[in-house]
Protein backbone atom coordinates (compact mmCIF):
# COMPACT_ATOMS: atom_id res chain seq x y z
CA UNK A 1 0.00 0.00 0.00
CA UNK A 2 1.28 3.66 -0.88
CA UNK A 3 2.04 5.46 2.02
CA UNK A 4 0.07 9.11 2.44
CA UNK A 5 3.05 11.01 4.68
CA UNK A 6 0.22 13.71 5.26
CA UNK A 7 -1.53 11.11 7.62
CA UNK A 8 2.08 10.58 9.12
CA UNK A 9 2.32 14.31 9.68
CA UNK A 10 -0.59 14.19 12.13
CA UNK A 11 0.81 12.12 14.25
CA UNK A 12 3.66 14.54 15.37
CA UNK A 13 0.86 16.96 16.45
CA UNK A 14 0.27 19.41 13.15
CA UNK A 15 -3.34 19.42 11.42
CA UNK A 16 -2.81 20.07 8.05
CA UNK A 17 -5.49 22.30 5.91
CA UNK A 18 -6.05 22.76 2.33
CA UNK A 19 -5.35 26.47 1.07
CA UNK A 20 -7.75 25.98 -1.59
CA UNK A 21 -11.83 26.19 -1.65
CA UNK A 22 -14.37 26.04 -5.09
CA UNK A 23 -17.52 24.65 -5.27
CA UNK A 24 -15.81 22.12 -7.97
CA UNK A 25 -14.37 20.55 -5.00
CA UNK A 26 -17.49 20.48 -3.18
CA UNK A 27 -19.91 19.36 -5.70
CA UNK A 28 -17.33 16.72 -6.92
CA UNK A 29 -16.90 14.81 -3.38
CA UNK A 30 -12.97 15.57 -3.67
CA UNK A 31 -12.92 17.71 -1.07
CA UNK A 32 -15.30 15.16 1.38
CA UNK A 33 -12.68 12.90 0.63
CA UNK A 34 -9.31 14.64 1.40
CA UNK A 35 -11.26 15.44 4.48
CA UNK A 36 -12.03 11.95 5.53
CA UNK A 37 -9.32 9.97 3.86
CA UNK A 38 -6.43 12.52 3.15
CA UNK A 39 -6.14 13.66 6.57
CA UNK A 40 -6.74 17.59 5.13
CA UNK A 41 -8.53 18.83 8.74
CA UNK A 42 -9.25 22.49 7.86
CA UNK A 43 -9.48 24.94 4.91
CA UNK A 44 -7.79 28.64 4.43
CA UNK A 45 -9.29 31.06 1.32
CA UNK A 46 -8.57 34.42 0.33
CA UNK A 47 -10.19 36.96 -2.29
CA UNK A 48 -7.02 35.46 -4.98
CA UNK A 49 -8.39 31.69 -4.37
CA UNK A 50 -12.63 33.05 -4.93
CA UNK A 51 -10.89 34.79 -7.64
CA UNK A 52 -9.10 31.21 -9.41
CA UNK A 53 -12.81 29.84 -8.51
CA UNK A 54 -15.66 31.75 -9.92
CA UNK A 55 -14.07 34.07 -12.91
CA UNK A 56 -14.26 31.71 -15.89
CA UNK A 57 -16.03 28.93 -14.07
CA UNK A 58 -19.66 28.21 -15.41
CA UNK A 59 -20.47 26.39 -12.16
CA UNK A 60 -21.39 29.54 -10.36
CA UNK A 61 -23.73 31.35 -13.34
CA UNK A 62 -26.97 29.55 -12.27
CA UNK A 63 -26.57 31.86 -9.14
CA UNK A 64 -25.25 34.31 -10.73
CA UNK A 65 -27.94 34.73 -13.09
CA UNK A 66 -30.45 34.00 -10.29
CA UNK A 67 -28.40 37.33 -7.96
CA UNK A 68 -29.17 39.50 -11.99
CA UNK A 69 -32.70 38.43 -12.08
CA UNK A 70 -33.30 38.92 -8.24
CA UNK A 71 -31.92 43.06 -9.10
CA UNK A 72 -29.36 42.02 -6.53
CA UNK A 73 -26.27 44.47 -6.56
CA UNK A 74 -23.04 42.88 -7.53
CA UNK A 75 -21.17 42.60 -3.89
CA UNK A 76 -24.49 41.02 -2.59
CA UNK A 77 -24.00 38.45 -5.52
CA UNK A 78 -20.16 38.08 -4.70
CA UNK A 79 -21.27 37.32 -0.97
CA UNK A 80 -24.20 34.83 -1.84
CA UNK A 81 -21.75 32.47 -4.09
CA UNK A 82 -18.71 32.53 -1.53
CA UNK A 83 -20.87 32.23 1.49
CA UNK A 84 -22.68 29.55 0.31
CA UNK A 85 -19.43 27.95 -0.40
CA UNK A 86 -18.22 28.25 2.84
CA UNK A 87 -21.03 27.25 4.45
CA UNK A 88 -21.20 23.88 2.41
CA UNK A 89 -17.18 23.66 3.31
CA UNK A 90 -18.07 24.01 7.15
CA UNK A 91 -20.81 21.29 7.28
CA UNK A 92 -18.18 18.90 5.51
CA UNK A 93 -15.60 19.75 8.17
CA UNK A 94 -18.13 19.71 11.38
CA UNK A 95 -17.48 15.97 11.87
CA UNK A 96 -13.91 17.14 12.27
CA UNK A 97 -14.51 20.12 14.52
CA UNK A 98 -16.84 17.87 16.87
CA UNK A 99 -14.57 14.77 16.98
CA UNK A 100 -11.26 17.37 17.90
CA UNK A 101 -13.31 19.25 20.39
CA UNK A 102 -12.88 22.48 18.14
CA UNK A 103 -9.36 22.32 17.49
CA UNK A 104 -9.87 21.64 13.72
CA UNK A 105 -12.29 21.60 11.23
CA UNK A 106 -12.41 25.15 10.35
CA UNK A 107 -13.08 27.42 6.86
CA UNK A 108 -11.35 30.70 7.04
CA UNK A 109 -12.71 33.22 5.00
CA UNK A 110 -11.33 37.09 4.50
CA UNK A 111 -13.02 40.29 5.32
CA UNK A 112 -12.56 42.20 2.11
CA UNK A 113 -8.98 43.25 1.85
CA UNK A 114 -9.85 46.75 0.98
CA UNK A 115 -10.73 47.99 4.61
CA UNK A 116 -7.21 45.95 6.21
CA UNK A 117 -6.56 49.33 7.25
CA UNK A 118 -9.78 50.27 9.11
CA UNK A 119 -10.52 48.93 12.34
CA UNK A 120 -14.28 50.15 12.51
CA UNK A 121 -15.23 48.51 9.22
CA UNK A 122 -13.19 45.19 9.67
CA UNK A 123 -15.00 44.19 13.32
CA UNK A 124 -18.19 45.25 11.13
CA UNK A 125 -17.73 42.99 8.54
CA UNK A 126 -16.41 40.08 11.55
CA UNK A 127 -19.83 40.75 12.91
CA UNK A 128 -21.48 40.58 10.01
CA UNK A 129 -19.99 37.72 8.23
CA UNK A 130 -20.32 35.46 10.84
CA UNK A 131 -23.81 35.59 11.88
CA UNK A 132 -24.70 35.72 8.13
CA UNK A 133 -22.85 32.22 7.18
CA UNK A 134 -23.90 30.82 10.54
CA UNK A 135 -21.35 28.31 11.19
CA UNK A 136 -19.45 27.94 14.62
CA UNK A 137 -16.99 26.55 12.63
CA UNK A 138 -16.02 29.46 10.82
CA UNK A 139 -13.27 31.89 11.07
CA UNK A 140 -12.67 35.17 9.66
CA UNK A 141 -9.31 36.31 8.45
CA UNK A 142 -8.63 39.62 9.46
CA UNK A 143 -4.59 40.84 8.70
CA UNK A 144 -2.85 41.29 11.45
CA UNK A 145 -1.75 45.22 10.91
CA UNK A 146 -1.68 48.20 13.18
CA UNK A 147 -5.40 48.80 12.03
CA UNK A 148 -6.37 45.01 12.08
CA UNK A 149 -5.17 44.02 15.54
CA UNK A 150 -7.84 46.29 17.44
CA UNK A 151 -10.20 44.66 15.32
CA UNK A 152 -9.17 41.29 15.91
CA UNK A 153 -9.37 41.92 20.06
CA UNK A 154 -12.86 42.62 19.59
CA UNK A 155 -13.64 39.73 17.35
CA UNK A 156 -12.52 37.41 20.26
CA UNK A 157 -14.31 39.72 22.78
CA UNK A 158 -17.42 38.58 20.52
CA UNK A 159 -16.87 35.17 20.71
CA UNK A 160 -15.39 35.15 16.53
CA UNK A 161 -13.09 32.70 15.74
CA UNK A 162 -10.40 34.74 14.31
CA UNK A 163 -7.56 34.09 11.84
CA UNK A 164 -4.27 36.40 11.75
CA UNK A 165 -3.48 36.76 8.46
CA UNK A 166 -0.27 38.26 6.73
CA UNK A 167 2.24 38.07 9.83
CA UNK A 168 6.23 37.77 8.56
CA UNK A 169 7.89 38.94 11.84
CA UNK A 170 8.22 37.26 14.98
CA UNK A 171 7.13 40.35 16.14
CA UNK A 172 4.18 40.51 14.72
CA UNK A 173 3.27 37.54 15.66
CA UNK A 174 4.08 38.21 19.38
CA UNK A 175 1.65 41.08 19.12
CA UNK A 176 -0.75 39.35 17.81
CA UNK A 177 -0.67 35.80 20.37
CA UNK A 178 -0.95 38.90 23.24
CA UNK A 179 -3.90 40.32 21.05
CA UNK A 180 -5.82 36.83 21.17
CA UNK A 181 -5.06 36.93 24.95
CA UNK A 182 -6.36 40.33 25.93
CA UNK A 183 -9.55 39.36 23.80
CA UNK A 184 -10.44 36.56 25.90
CA UNK A 185 -9.32 38.50 29.11
CA UNK A 186 -11.79 41.05 28.41
CA UNK A 187 -14.54 38.12 27.74
CA UNK A 188 -13.48 36.92 30.80
CA UNK A 189 -14.47 40.13 32.76
CA UNK A 190 -17.30 40.30 31.09
CA UNK A 191 -18.36 36.59 32.74
CA UNK A 192 -18.45 34.93 29.08
CA UNK A 193 -17.55 31.50 28.42
CA UNK A 194 -14.06 31.38 26.16
CA UNK A 195 -14.17 27.28 25.41
CA UNK A 196 -15.56 27.68 21.94
CA UNK A 197 -13.14 30.28 20.57
CA UNK A 198 -10.54 29.80 18.62
CA UNK A 199 -7.93 31.38 16.78
CA UNK A 200 -4.48 30.73 14.59
CA UNK A 201 -1.63 33.03 13.56
CA UNK A 202 -0.82 32.77 10.05
CA UNK A 203 3.01 33.00 9.84
CA UNK A 204 3.92 33.27 6.03
CA UNK A 205 7.03 31.90 4.63
CA UNK A 206 8.09 31.33 0.69
CA UNK A 207 7.25 35.37 0.05
CA UNK A 208 10.26 36.33 2.26
CA UNK A 209 12.55 33.58 0.85
CA UNK A 210 11.59 35.15 -2.70
CA UNK A 211 12.14 38.86 -1.33
CA UNK A 212 15.24 38.57 0.39
CA UNK A 213 16.78 35.68 -2.03
CA UNK A 214 16.21 38.45 -4.81
CA UNK A 215 18.36 40.69 -3.09
CA UNK A 216 21.14 38.54 -2.48
CA UNK A 217 20.77 37.78 -6.04
CA UNK A 218 21.05 41.50 -6.64
CA UNK A 219 24.14 41.69 -4.79
CA UNK A 220 25.86 38.32 -6.05
CA UNK A 221 25.17 40.07 -9.92
CA UNK A 222 27.32 43.39 -8.96
CA UNK A 223 29.94 41.29 -8.14
CA UNK A 224 31.72 40.16 -4.69
CA UNK A 225 35.30 40.58 -4.76
CA UNK A 226 35.66 37.75 -2.28
CA UNK A 227 34.91 34.10 -2.20
CA UNK A 228 33.95 33.96 1.61
CA UNK A 229 31.76 36.62 1.26
CA UNK A 230 30.09 35.25 -1.82
CA UNK A 231 30.02 31.97 -0.27
CA UNK A 232 28.12 33.61 3.02
CA UNK A 233 25.30 35.41 0.71
CA UNK A 234 25.00 31.95 -1.22
CA UNK A 235 24.51 30.47 2.00
CA UNK A 236 21.58 32.76 3.32
CA UNK A 237 19.32 31.97 0.51
CA UNK A 238 16.08 29.88 1.07
CA UNK A 239 17.33 29.65 4.87
CA UNK A 240 15.52 32.43 5.95
CA UNK A 241 11.73 31.59 6.25
CA UNK A 242 12.28 28.31 8.00
CA UNK A 243 14.84 30.37 10.36
CA UNK A 244 12.59 32.72 10.91
CA UNK A 245 9.67 30.44 11.69
CA UNK A 246 11.65 28.10 14.39
CA UNK A 247 12.26 31.39 16.28
CA UNK A 248 8.44 32.30 15.62
CA UNK A 249 8.09 29.15 17.72
CA UNK A 250 10.35 29.59 20.52
CA UNK A 251 8.67 32.96 21.53
CA UNK A 252 5.02 31.10 21.10
CA UNK A 253 6.49 28.32 24.11
CA UNK A 254 7.61 31.01 25.92
CA UNK A 255 4.16 32.70 26.19
CA UNK A 256 1.95 29.55 26.65
CA UNK A 257 4.25 29.21 29.48
CA UNK A 258 3.05 32.44 31.13
CA UNK A 259 0.73 32.97 34.03
CA UNK A 260 -1.81 35.24 31.76
CA UNK A 261 -2.13 32.65 29.42
CA UNK A 262 -1.98 29.45 31.94
CA UNK A 263 -4.67 31.50 33.82
CA UNK A 264 -7.00 31.44 30.82
CA UNK A 265 -6.69 27.84 30.64
CA UNK A 266 -7.59 27.56 33.54
CA UNK A 267 -11.01 28.71 32.38
CA UNK A 268 -11.15 26.73 28.80
CA UNK A 269 -9.24 28.79 26.68
CA UNK A 270 -7.89 27.10 23.85
CA UNK A 271 -4.40 27.76 22.31
CA UNK A 272 -3.67 29.76 19.21
CA UNK A 273 -1.42 28.17 17.00
CA UNK A 274 0.96 29.15 14.47
CA UNK A 275 -0.12 28.54 11.36
CA UNK A 276 2.74 28.16 8.47
CA UNK A 277 1.06 29.81 5.56
CA UNK A 278 2.42 30.48 2.12
CA UNK A 279 4.19 27.16 2.13
CA UNK A 280 4.39 26.28 -2.19
CA UNK A 281 8.24 26.79 -2.85
CA UNK A 282 8.62 29.39 -5.46
CA UNK A 283 12.06 28.43 -6.62
CA UNK A 284 12.25 25.05 -8.46
CA UNK A 285 15.65 24.94 -7.33
CA UNK A 286 14.12 24.25 -3.80
CA UNK A 287 12.55 20.68 -2.68
CA UNK A 288 9.23 21.13 -3.43
CA UNK A 289 7.96 20.30 -0.06
CA UNK A 290 10.61 22.03 2.05
CA UNK A 291 8.32 24.29 4.08
CA UNK A 292 6.23 21.28 5.21
CA UNK A 293 9.54 19.09 6.07
CA UNK A 294 10.89 21.52 7.97
CA UNK A 295 8.53 22.90 10.18
CA UNK A 296 6.58 19.77 11.31
CA UNK A 297 5.84 20.05 15.43
CA UNK A 298 3.67 19.95 17.75
CA UNK A 299 0.56 22.20 18.28
CA UNK A 300 1.07 23.88 14.89
CA UNK A 301 -1.20 24.03 11.50
CA UNK A 302 0.41 24.07 7.97
CA UNK A 303 -2.48 25.10 5.41
CA UNK A 304 -1.16 23.90 1.79
CA UNK A 305 -1.98 24.21 -2.41
CA UNK A 306 -3.42 21.52 -3.70
CA UNK A 307 -0.41 20.93 -5.53
CA UNK A 308 2.11 20.86 -2.43
CA UNK A 309 -0.86 18.64 -0.69
CA UNK A 310 -0.18 15.66 -3.51
CA UNK A 311 3.26 16.48 -3.58
CA UNK A 312 3.63 15.47 0.61
CA UNK A 313 1.61 12.77 0.47
CA UNK A 314 3.97 11.72 -2.36
CA UNK A 315 7.16 11.85 -1.33
CA UNK A 316 7.34 14.35 2.26
CA UNK A 317 10.09 12.83 4.45
CA UNK A 318 8.34 12.91 7.96
CA UNK A 319 9.97 13.54 11.06
CA UNK A 320 9.50 16.36 14.02
CA UNK A 321 12.08 19.58 12.37
CA UNK A 322 10.82 22.53 14.24
CA UNK A 323 12.86 22.32 17.46
CA UNK A 324 15.89 21.33 15.36
CA UNK A 325 18.96 23.64 14.53
CA UNK A 326 17.11 26.32 16.50
CA UNK A 327 20.64 27.75 17.26
CA UNK A 328 21.83 27.78 13.42
CA UNK A 329 18.48 29.70 13.08
CA UNK A 330 18.91 32.79 15.49
CA UNK A 331 22.67 32.81 14.18
CA UNK A 332 21.79 33.28 10.61
CA UNK A 333 19.29 36.11 11.37
CA UNK A 334 21.73 37.40 13.41
CA UNK A 335 24.13 37.68 10.48
CA UNK A 336 21.66 39.36 8.45
CA UNK A 337 22.86 42.39 10.13
CA UNK A 338 26.51 41.70 9.09
CA UNK A 339 28.22 43.93 7.24
CA UNK A 340 28.81 41.91 4.36
CA UNK A 341 25.11 40.43 3.90
CA UNK A 342 23.38 43.73 5.11
CA UNK A 343 19.99 42.66 4.82
CA UNK A 344 17.05 45.18 6.48
CA UNK A 345 14.99 42.02 8.00
CA UNK A 346 12.44 44.51 9.71
CA UNK A 347 12.42 46.67 6.07
CA UNK A 348 11.78 43.31 4.23
CA UNK A 349 8.91 42.24 6.53
CA UNK A 350 7.09 46.03 6.43
CA UNK A 351 7.69 45.70 2.22
CA UNK A 352 5.81 42.34 2.47
CA UNK A 353 2.82 43.48 4.92
CA UNK A 354 2.35 46.16 2.12
CA UNK A 355 2.58 43.81 -1.00
CA UNK A 356 0.79 40.86 0.81
CA UNK A 357 -2.55 43.02 1.72
CA UNK A 358 -2.21 44.73 -2.69
CA UNK A 359 -1.85 40.92 -3.66
CA UNK A 360 -5.35 40.70 -2.13
CA UNK A 361 -6.56 43.83 -3.15
CA UNK A 362 -5.46 43.14 -6.94
CA UNK A 363 -7.35 39.74 -7.37
CA UNK A 364 -10.52 41.17 -5.36
CA UNK A 365 -10.97 44.03 -7.62
CA UNK A 366 -10.24 41.48 -10.69
CA UNK A 367 -13.06 39.24 -9.23
CA UNK A 368 -15.60 42.02 -9.22
CA UNK A 369 -14.68 43.14 -12.35
CA UNK A 370 -15.18 38.94 -13.45
CA UNK A 371 -18.30 39.36 -12.19
CA UNK A 372 -19.65 42.60 -13.50
CA UNK A 373 -18.45 40.93 -17.48
CA UNK A 374 -20.81 37.83 -16.17
CA UNK A 375 -23.76 39.95 -14.76
CA UNK A 376 -24.03 41.66 -18.14
CA UNK A 377 -23.49 38.22 -20.18
CA UNK A 378 -26.18 37.15 -17.82
CA UNK A 379 -28.97 39.53 -17.71
CA UNK A 380 -32.10 39.29 -19.05
CA UNK A 381 -32.23 41.46 -22.65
Amino acid sequence: MVTNHLLEITQYGQSIWIDNLTRDIIQSGELKDLVENQGISGITSNPAIFEKAIAGNVIYDADIEAGVRAGLPIQTIYESLVFADIRNACDILRPVYEASNRLDGYVSMEVPPSIAEDTEATIAEARRYFQEIGRENLMIKIPGTEAGLPAVEQAIVDGINVNITLLFSVESYINTAWTYIRGLEKRVAQGKDISRISSVASFFLSRIDSNIDGKIDAKLKKGVDDIAVEARLRAVKGKVAIANAKIAYQEYKKIIRSERWQALVAKGATVQRLLWASTSTKDPNYRDVMYIEELIGRDTVNTVPPATIKACADHCNVSDRLETDVDKAYTLIENLKDPDINIDLDAVMDELLVEGIDKFIQPFQSLMNSLEEKIKVLSPV
